[in-house]
Order: structure tokens, then C-alpha cells, then sequence
């Protein structure tokens, strides 16, 4: 047999980098330490400009966002926010992520959403502008994490089911 030391496996390799890609946490005396699975880090997208980008998604509304350093403007399909969402909760949906960041005077915002109603397009503005901002530092990231600005809401409209007259909704009982 050949002497020489044989290359690793991958289950090997995969073992020795996750090992060494967790870290460990100190603990009281007498307990194991408690492995702490390292935050994983935002994917940077940029465009050729230097914009950074997220897309936001709620029920059947997208809203594709880019942000770049400026004074603080946000434009939703070529208008301004008050001229685009009427209700002061959207409103406030929309400005939650800059709010919480304190980047609402740092950036200028440029959204183009569509698909679904008001209030859709506000939570998918929302997610995307998240998205953005926690490309931008990882302290962003953080603070829109803790505030639950990056979690998508994955709730939808039920499906019409067979036999019903809706999603829930069944036809009115007959006694006679």
C-alpha cells in the first residue's frame, strides 16, 4: 500500500469546514459550550451604477427597489409617496425600514411596483426597501432582522375548493 497521506472526502471536508464555521459560546461552569451558528451574511446586489437593490413581495404585488446615497427622495412610479398611497398606514408600511435605520434623510429611493392592491404594494415596498437597506451595513441588517422587516409574509388568497361556493364558504343547507 502507498504510504502517502490520500485526500480527504468530501463528507470529510464538509464535517471540517462546518466545524470550524460554527463557534462556540461560553457557558456557565459545569455545561458544554453551546454552539452558535455564525449570522448568515446578504447577498451585495449592485448594478452597473452602484445602486443597491431588493425585491419585495406581498400577496400578488412585486416591487423592485434601488437605493442610492442622496437627500432622502422616494418616488413610487414616478411619484412621490403621498401622491401614490392615499392611507397613512401604507404610508407608514413604506417608511418603516428608512424609520428604523434612521437613513430616511441619507437615501434617495426609486420603487417601480405592481399586481395586487394598496396595501400589498405597501408590505411588498416594505420588504423590498428591507432588503436593500441590509445590503448597505451589516448594523441595518440587525435592526430590520429584530424588527421583523425582513421576513416575508407568505400569506395568500385561498383557493376556490370543489363542491364550495368559495375557499370556505359551502352552499346553504336545505332541511326539505
Amino acid at each position: 500500500m502507498d504510504d502517502a497521506p490520500s485526500e480527504p472526502t468530501p463528507e470529510e471536508t464538509s464535517a471540517a469546514t462546518s466545524e470550524s464555521a460554527v463557534a462556540t459560546e461560553a457557558a456557565p461552569e459545569g455545561e458544554a459550550p453551546v454552539a452558535v451558528a455564525p449570522r448568515p451574511r446578504p447577498v451585495r446586489k449592485r448594478d452597473k451604477s452602484g445602486d443597491y437593490l431588493g425585491t419585495g413581495r406581498r400577496k400578488t404585488s412585486v416591487a423592485r427597489v434601488r437605493i442610492r446615497p442622496g437627500s432622502g427622495k422616494l418616488v413610487i412610479n414616478k411619484r412621490s409617496l403621498e401622491e401614490y398611497f392615499d392611507n397613512e398606514r401604507d404610508r407608514n408600511d413604506v417608511m418603516a425600514p428608512l424609520v428604523k435605520t434612521g437613513k430616511q434623510s441619507e437615501v434617495d429611493v426609486s420603487i417601480r411596483v405592481h399586481g395586487g392592491g394598496f396595501t400589498g404594494q405597501a408590505g411588498a415596498c416594505m420588504l423590498g426597501i428591507a432588503r436593500a437597506l441590509s445590503q448597505i451595513d451589516d448594523e441595518a441588517w440587525d435592526v430590520l432582522r429584530h424588527s421583523h422587516l425582513l421576513t416575508r409574509d407568505g400569506r395568500m388568497k385561498e383557493r376556490k375548493h370543489y363542491g364550495l361556493r368559495g375557499a370556505r364558504r359551502g352552499t346553504q343547507f336545505s332541511k326539505r
